[in-house]
């Protein structure tokens, strides 16, 4: 769902999230994810890589953006396009690359 069409108070579906669609949505109950209360608490890391490990594949780095998106947006942060945080996601795997 866009962002700016997101009401914190009527979250039943995945797709009742921000930067989630039908797609995105199918990928998060591949993982276990089959709520919006079952973000709370989740790593956006840890979903990436479950993602990557129940598909075989690869995913594109922009899915853990979104990831972030919703897991701040779950955690009381605003609705906000998944591109915000691109630049954050970009420093974070620099760093883990570093190590």
């Amino acid at each position: 769902m866009n962002p700016s069409k997101v009401d914190r108070n009527r979250l039943v579906r995945l797709e009742d999230l921000p930067n989630i669609g039908k797609a995105m949505a199918g990928d998060l109950r591949q993982i276990g994810i089959r709520v919006p209360a079952d973000l709370v608490g989740q790593d956006p890391l840890d979903l990436y890589a479950a993602l990557g490990e129940a598909t075989g594949t690869r995913q594109d780095p922009c899915v853990l953006d979104v990831f972030m998106s919703v897991t701040r947006f779950m955690a009381g942060d605003p609705a906000q396009p998944w591109w915000t945080f691109t630049e954050e996601r970009k420093q974070l795997l620099k760093l883990g690359s570093d190590a």
